[in-house]
Parts: C-alpha cells; sequence; structure tokens
C-alpha cells in the first residue's frame, strides 16, 4: 500500500516526496502529467534532483514509487479502467498538493484547483469504500483567510464565507477545503495552510522563482512603499514539508488544521532588509509608505507591458496585496507539535537572492544519465 501524492513534480511537491521517501521510508503513488512512462520518469527525476543524487533516486523509483501517467483535471485522471482500478486499491492515504498558483486566470484556478481535487476525492471515496483510508491531506493555503489587515489568524478563525476573497486562487482553495470536509465526512482529515513559501534554509538552490523575482526587484529599490515595522509572513520549504510528511504519516495529528508559517515570529520588512543590506555591505532601504498607492498604481500600468520590466511587474501585482496586509498566521499548533519553528527568512534569504541572480533565475536541470539506459518503465 502506498501514499497517493499529487503535485510531486511541483515545489512544494517535490519536497514533501523527498521527505516522505528519504526520512519516512514511505511507498508513493504519483501521477504525472506525461505522454508516456519515460517522459513521466524523466519530469520526476527533474522535480527530485534537487534533494537526491541520480542513484539514490533510480533506487527509490525501483522499489517506492510507481507512476500513472495521467491528468489532474480528467475524469478517472485519464487512467485506463485497470490502470484507475490499480490506483484505487493501492492507495491507503492521500496527499493532495497539486492546485494551480495562477493567480491572474479564473480559468486555470476553477478546472486545476476544484475539478482536480473533485477527482482526488472522488479516488479517496472509492479507496475508502474498498478497503479503508489511513487519512486525506490537503494542502491549502493561508490566502483563504480572504482579505485581512493587521491581523493575527488563528486556524479556527480563518475562513470567513462573508470574508471577501484577493484572488482566484484563495476563492478555489477555500472551497476545496469545504468539499474535502462534505465529501469525506468520516475520514481522518488533515488540512495544511503555508503561508509566503520562499526558497530552502538548507542549501540556496530552488526551482520555483517566480516569488523569488518579485522578491529580487524589491531588493533592488532604494526606496520601498511599505512601513518598516509591517510583518510579512514568509516560511521556508523545507519546514512546510517536513509538517506534511510527519504530520501525515502521524497515526493521530491533535488537531486537523494546521497553519504552516512563521506566526508571530514573523519578521518586519526592515530585519529582513537590514540583513539584506549587511550581507552585502549596501545601504538598506528608506521605507515611505505614503507612496504606496502611487507604487500600486505604477505596478499596475507596467504590468500590461511586453518584455522583463512588464514580466516583472505582473508578478509583482499578483503577491502585492500579501506584502501589504500585515497579517501573519498562528503557528504555536505545528511547532507545538513538531517541536521545532521555521528558520528565519534574514538567515538565508541572501544566498536565495544570490542563487537566482546568478543563474538568470533558472535551474541548471540535469539530464538523465546515458549510463542509466532507459527508463524504469
Amino acid at each position: 500500500m502506498a501514499i497517493f501524492l499529487t503535485g510531486s513534480t511541483g515545489y512544494i511537491g517535490a519536497h514533501v516526496a523527498a521527505n516522505l521517501l528519504q526520512d519516512h521510508g514511505a511507498a508513493l503513488n504519483v501521477l504525472v502529467r506525461a505522454r508516456d512512462a519515460r517522459e513521466a520518469e524523466l519530469r520526476l527525476w527533474q522535480a527530485l534532483q534537487l534533494h537526491l543524487d541520480f542513484a539514490r533516486f533510480y533506487e527509490h523509483l525501483q522499489t517506492q514509487v510507481r507512476v500513472f501517467c495521467g491528468d489532474l483535471t480528467s475524469p478517472g485522471f485519464g487512467l485506463a479502467r485497470d490502470e484507475y482500478d490499480r490506483l484505487v486499491h493501492t492507495t491507503d492515504s492521500v496527499i493532495h498538493c497539486a492546485a494551480s498558483l495562477n493567480r491572474k486566470s479564473e480559468k486555470s484556478c476553477l478546472n486545476v484547483n476544484l475539478r482536480g481535487t473533485l477527482e482526488v476525492l472522488t479516488l479517496a471515496r472509492h479507496a475508502e469504500h474498498y478497503h479503508g483510508l489511513r487519512r486525506f491531506s490537503e494542502v491549502s493555503t493561508v490566502a483563504v483567510a480572504g482579505k485581512r489587515s493587521n491581523e493575527v489568524v488563528t486556524e479556527e478563525g480563518a475562513i470567513e464565507w462573508d470574508r471577501s476573497d484577493y484572488d482566484p486562487y484563495a476563492r478555489t482553495k477555500k472551497f476545496c477545503e469545504h468539499m474535502t470536509q462534505v465529501l469525506l465526512p468520516e475520514t481522518p482529515k488533515t488540512v495544511f495552510r503555508p503561508s509566503i513559501v520562499l526558497g530552502d534554509s538548507r542549501y540556496p538552490e530552488t526551482t520555483q522563482f517566480d516569488m523569488v523575482k518579485a522578491f529580487v526587484f524589491l531588493a533592488g529599490l532604494p526606496v520601498l512603499p511599505f512601513r518598516s515595522t509591517d510583518k510579512i509572513d514568509i516560511v521556508n520549504v523545507d519546514f512546510v514539508a517536513n509538517a506534511i510528511a510527519t504530520l501525515h504519516q502521524k497515526d493521530q495529528p491533535e488537531h486537523e488544521i494546521y497553519h504552516l508559517s512563521s506566526g508571530v515570529s514573523a519578521q518586519t520588512f526592515r530585519e529582513i532588509t537590514r540583513a539584506l543590506a549587511a550581507a552585502q555591505n549596501k545601504r538598506a532601504p528608506v521605507f515611505v509608505p505614503i507612496v504606496e498607492k502611487p507604487f500600486a498604481g505604477g505596478v499596475n500600468f507596467l504590468s500590461s507591458r511586453k518584455g522583463t520590466v512588464g514580466h516583472g511587474a505582473s508578478l509583482l501585482k499578483v503577491f502585492l496585496p500579501y506584502l501589504v496586509w500585515n497579517t501573519v498566521f498562528d503557528n504555536t499548533r505545528v511547532t507545538a507539535e513538531l517541536g521545532k519553528k521555521p528558520a528565519r527568512f534574514s538567515d538565508y534569504c541572501f544566498p536565495l537572492l544570490k542563487f537566482s541572480r546568478e543563474n538568470q533565475f533558472a535551474y541548471r536541470y540535469q539530464p538523465w544519465p546515458a549510463k542509466a539506459g532507459g527508463s524504469a518503465a
């Protein structure tokens, strides 16, 4: 029996997969969108090479990982009947990590987040019917809390259905949580809500650059349109992945919902910018919050332009609401249960910035080694 993990080729999902394989010795069923088994295995290798050398990856592929080539949004994932039955009958729990983070596209969020989650819940119900389901874990987001300002939000106080949402991503993930509660009423469930996931505290390399580009752009400005004492709830991906894997594998987690965040220990803009300035032997930026609205207007204007500037502005436009809300998400549940806290962003932000700049916001993927021959299929 195995954990059915969706999103294994994504940023958080790959970290979760590596943690489950290496630290928990878990067996995994993974759904990968690909034309055939070889392409699926190559995509999985690209996702996991940040964490594993090829020899270890290939060993896991041979002994612990079963790959299913399918599409999250297709009925039955687009699998042949015997393949779908095999997935159902070999799945003893589910970690649903796949999602569209395209905050600008309602179509993408509706399709992937709602239709995709419905397909995953359907499979979970089949597995529960035939042999029982040990646990269903939904990886959500703190953004389900909707529009906030100057708050500390608890897990139980996050969702208020009459509160407006910032974007389609937040709105659809809120409904994903609701569907999970309605369609799996008797199944043990865990909901994980990461805050702004940015970088790995253990090393500077990353394969996810959208938020990093916005961060690097802001880091290069001499004047910032924020209040210096505002907090920004950034959490390291290794903490997030460890929490998801550990609590999913635990027989009886103490809670059903966890904020995977920095909580009240989240750092201020001043703390982060001072650390960056010191690392680069530069002067820290000046904070002028009065220009926040003109700055946002300029970002909106530039986001419609083509080229590098337009792309950078469009990314910043998406994330700007989450940078100025001065809201953090209480994490005492997860830190108490794990006995550890997230890393401080100021401790690893400069290596992340340096790696991203030096590599032009791209990760240099290694090819499938020729000496390894064909795919595991």
